[in-house]
C-alpha cells in the first residue's frame, strides 16, 4: 500500500509541474506577444537617420501658369470615362441552361439488368 501511495505521489507532483511549467510558458509568450504589439507602431514610425532628397518645386513660375480650366479638366476626365468603359467586353446578359442529355453507356444498363433479373 505504501508503494502504491509513493508512486502516484510522484505522479501528482510530476504533473502539478508540467502544468505549471506549461502556464508560466504560455502565460510568458503571451506577455511578450503583448509588448511587441504595443512597441510596433514606434517602430515602424521610427527615422533611422535616412538622407532625405530635395522636393522638386513645380515648373510653374506663377499660379496663374499651373491653373487648368474647369472644361479641360471636365474633358480629360470624360476621355478617361470612355478609355476605361471600352477595356470591358460587351456582353448579351443573357443566361441559357442547355439541357444535355448524357451518353449511352453499357456499364449503367448493366446494373438494371443485375437488380431487375432475381427470382420471385
Amino acid at each position: 500500500m505504501d508503494n502504491l501511495a509513493i508512486i502516484l505521489a510522484s505522479q501528482m507532483d510530476f504533473g502539478w509541474t508540467v502544468a505549471l511549467v506549461g502556464f508560466l510558458i504560455v502565460f510568458t509568450a503571451l506577455t511578450l506577444l503583448v509588448i511587441v504589439f504595443l512597441r510596433l507602431p514606434k517602430l515602424i514610425n521610427m527615422n533611422f537617420k535616412r538622407s532625405k532628397k530635395p522636393v522638386k518645386k513645380s515648373h510653374c513660375k506663377d499660379e496663374e501658369e499651373c491653373h487648368i480650366e474647369g472644361n479641360v479638366t471636365a474633358a480629360i476626365g470624360m476621355a478617361l470615362h470612355l478609355y476605361f468603359k471600352e477595356q470591358h467586353d460587351e456582353e448579351s446578359n443573357i443566361v441559357t441552361i442547355k439541357k444535355v442529355k448524357k451518353a449511352y453507356s453499357p456499364w449503367s444498363s448493366k446494373i438494371y439488368s443485375v437488380t431487375n433479373n432475381w427470382p420471385r
